[in-house]
């Protein structure tokens, strides 16, 4: 009697999503160093009571008592997620307009009276809510418009890429200065108008991926077995269409921080003395150049909020380009 064999079982599938982040980590070390630099920022956020602990009127508002350095608990979920008004201000001690030098009180310096350790520790949290924040708008309506067109085609299809194409149509830079030059300036109306212009670039590249998607045997197997097409648009279509959008918006994360520093070097940013790294860039404008004979004199005005932005655009750039790479189907 012959034994027979056992079938060797078949191995466990790992979700797509999950195998191309393991595989971008695995094989990609700027990936990994990216993600790194991401984490880091993302604790400097968190640990943002900590760091920069509030001063003057963020105290009063958080009624910390009078020797209370560190908030307590509440206080510290309270600044974290609610905070109020008073603590997203740069703490301003007094108002000579000259930069001061890294001092005990002010360990990266002061400009305008601002501190500068205040203004970089939480304009970590305003870039990330910036950043989210922009993403998650333009991801939604890129996400509709490109499915739409792509899924449906005929008028829908000519009506919408028209639309995408007069928003392509003007310079990005441009058309954001514009926008927030007509709704004024501000961290609300700068996110309004980061959104009105970047829900183009995922709109488009969801189209075109839609529309090779709904050419496949799986849409095709869908309509046969009686599925609506709004059911099948949005559970079969677009969940394999969100890949290459992955690479877009992790890339526009690193590059909103440096249109938002744009837009408040030239007035039109963040409220004066906001905590913002745009902001502090606006501050130190007028001190790029120090004196006579000392060009260097006020090197901590520029070098901080500068590698801020640097390092913080660089991470998100190194991990979206090491997604990029893997989601794209010639490298596979």
């Amino acid at each position: 009697m012959s034994a027979v064999s056992p079938r060797p079982s078949q191995p466990i599938k790992k979700p797509a999503s999950r195998s191309v982040l393991a595989r971008t980590f695995r094989r990609n070390l700027p990936a990994r160093i990216g993600a790194a630099l991401i984490c880091l920022y993302l604790l400097v956020a968190l640990l943002a009571p900590v760091l920069a602990p509030p001063q003057g009127n963020c105290r009063r508002a958080l009624n910390l008592a009078e020797t209370q350095v560190i908030p307590g608990p509440t206080a510290y979920l309270r600044e974290l997620v609610v905070p109020p008004d008073a603590c997203l201000q740069m703490p301003r001690q007094g108002f000579a307009a000259q930069p001061k030098p890294p001092a005990p009180e002010t360990p990266l310096g002061s400009v305008n009276g601002y501190d500068i350790r205040y203004g970089l520790v939480w304009g970590t949290r305003t870039a990330f809510f910036l950043g989210i924040t922009v993403v998650a708008i333009t991801v939604t309506v890129g996400g509709l418009i490109g499915l739409a067109a792509g899924f449906f085609g005929g008028w829908l299809d000519n009506v919408l890429m028209r639309l995408t194409d007069v928003t392509f149509a003007f310079p990005g830079l441009i058309l954001v200065l514009v926008l927030v030059a007509a709704l004024g300036p501000g961290l609300q109306n700068i996110i309004i108008a980061l959104s009105l212009v970047s829900w183009a670039g995922p709109a488009r590249v969801l189209r075109s991926e839609v529309l090779r998607l709904r050419e496949l045997d799986f849409v095709a197997a869908a309509r046969g077995l009686g599925s609506k097409q709004m059911r099948i648009a949005l559970r079969h279509v677009l969940p394999n269409a969100l890949g290459p959008v992955f690479s877009i918006v992790v890339l526009e994360m690193g590059s909103l921080p440096i249109v938002a520093g744009a837009l408040s070097f030239l007035g039109l940013g963040t409220p004066l003395g906001f905590a913002d790294w745009g902001q502090l860039i606006a501050l130190a404008q007028k001190w790029i150049q120090g004196p006579p004979g000392e060009p260097f004199a006020y090197w901590y005005v520029t070098l901080f909020p500068g590698l801020c932005i640097a390092i913080y655009s660089l991470g998100w750039n190194l991990l979206g380009d090491a997604l990029g790479e893997q989601l794209d189907p010639r490298n596979r």
